[in-house]
């Protein structure tokens, strides 16, 4: 099993350039099979999940040409309606192919999702929602069960903002008769980059972005062409590696407003952030100030940030507490980084962090993608070699990250024992 080793202590400059976003490539792959015309996608992520759904999409009939330039897909013949356990239990995102399922052939078998092990996140929302619609669901054997004719619009509010259910029922409402309104929908920004595609392919979708979104259906969706949006979190990723040891580091192609949240928090901690129009430049300081955070719904500070933004606060003076509102289990990095130094309790909801600490090198288990990041940031500012185990977990959503690592100065590398 490969592993990473990071050499600690070693500034970062230059250029790193993000990607695409993995969030939201996962849906717009997905969406695909809403037509039999061809859907071109640019700037998608070559990362581990990305890999994933494509296997699926292939198992459901659909071509997938990949070049330099971009992704193709072409929905060819449907070769089933069932999506099965092996290729749905790493990633709850291929749970998505339920509603363009049931919407183009009347009938959809798709095993219940696994993915990351922070918490339940389960898809009562989804269910009940194309419920609403008039799908006929049932779960049998780990597997949920969905037929209908066809689905009919209907007002759809949910308990609390779900970024995968509303996507999920802005895929199934598409192709839905009549109109679909998403109350309480999540107003991310990967949300808004499906519905521009999904407007591009046909459909009559308004609000996206906001917590209000209006689907009026129509009866078929055909090709387009799409760039997927710049991966905001592998970016707020680079920004605290930035943070911690950056010497004039920037970070290419990325949309700062999407970042809002973040880049204020580290900001208000004494970072130095020059923001440009698609760009960010960072350099470290010595002077850090303590700074509690909480997670919360977009424009909030993302929890998919959480873990990177407690390894910052590791070099702050003073005491931080980080408040986790959305996952109830996504504290499993507090061990791994008191095992490299840090001073760091769980509280409930709720991790308190005393600073600074002189992180020690180590050899660490990563437990989920965004804790894996978090690890190779205490890596790089960490006194000595550190050894990062479970390496598939940052496969999932970061590509190409020791070239990019590498090629900004930092001494890391991949290996096998």
């Amino acid at each position: 099993m490969e592993k990473l080793r990071i050499q600690g202590g070693h500034m970062l400059s230059g250029k790193v350039r993000v990607g695409g976003a993995k969030n939201a490539a996962l849906p717009e792959l997905a969406a695909t099979l809403l037509t039999d015309e061809p859907v071109r996608l640019t700037n998608v992520p070559a990362v581990r999940d990305v890999a994933t759904i494509i296997r699926l999409l292939e198992h459901l009939g659909a071509r997938i040409e990949r070049d330099a330039s971009g992704t193709r897909s072409r929905l060819c013949a449907f070769n089933g309606t069932e999506a099965p356990y092996d290729l749905v239990k790493t990633m709850r995102a291929s749970f998505l192919v339920l509603g363009p399922l049931l919407v183009r052939t009347g009938r959809a078998r798709v095993s219940l999702p696994g993915g990351c092990a922070i918490g339940a996140r389960p898809v009562d929302q989804h269910l009940s929602a194309l419920a609403q619609l008039g799908a006929d669901l049932r779960v049998e054997k780990g597997y949920v069960i969905a037929e209908a004719q066809r689905l009919n619009g209907s007002e759809v509010t949910f308990p609390s903002p779900t970024v995968g259910g509303t996507e999920h029922l802005m895929l199934a409402a598409s192709l839905a008769q009549g109109t679909t309104v998403l109350r309480n929908a999540a107003c991310e920004p990967e949300v808004a980059d499906l519905a521009i595609l999904l407007n591009l392919m046909g459909a009559r979708i308004e609000g996206a972005g906001s917590d209000t979104i209006e689907i009026r259906g129509v009866s078929e969706l055909g090709g387009a062409d799409h760039e997927i949006l710049p991966d905001r979190i592998e970016a707020g990723t680079y920004l605290v590696a930035g943070a911690l040891k950056g010497d004039r580091l920037e970070i290419a192609n990325c949309r700062p407003a999407h970042l809002g949240a973040v880049i204020n928090k580290v900001q208000e901690i004494g970072a130095n952030i020059k923001l440009g129009d698609d760009s960010l430049c960072i350099s470290a300081s010595t002077d850090y100030r303590a700074s509690n955070t909480r997670t919360e719904p977009h424009p909030g500070f993302p929890t998919d940030m959480q873990a990177q933004y407690m390894t910052l606060m590791t070099q702050a003076s003073g005491t931080a507490t980080v408040t986790e509102t959305i996952f109830e289990n996504r504290f499993m990095h507090v061990p791994e980084l008191n095992r490299m130094g840090a001073d760091i309790t769980i509280d409930g909801h709720s991790a308190i962090i005393r600073g600074p600490r002189q992180l020690g090198g180590a050899r660490v288990m990563a437990t989920d993608l965004r804790a894996s990041a978090s690890l190779v940031l205490a890596g790089l500012v960490a006194e000595g070699e550190t050894i990062i185990d479970r390496l598939y977990h940052l496969d999932r959503g970061y590509e190409s990250l020791v070239e990019k690592l590498c090629a900004a100065g930092a001494k890391v590398e991949r290996f096998r024992e």
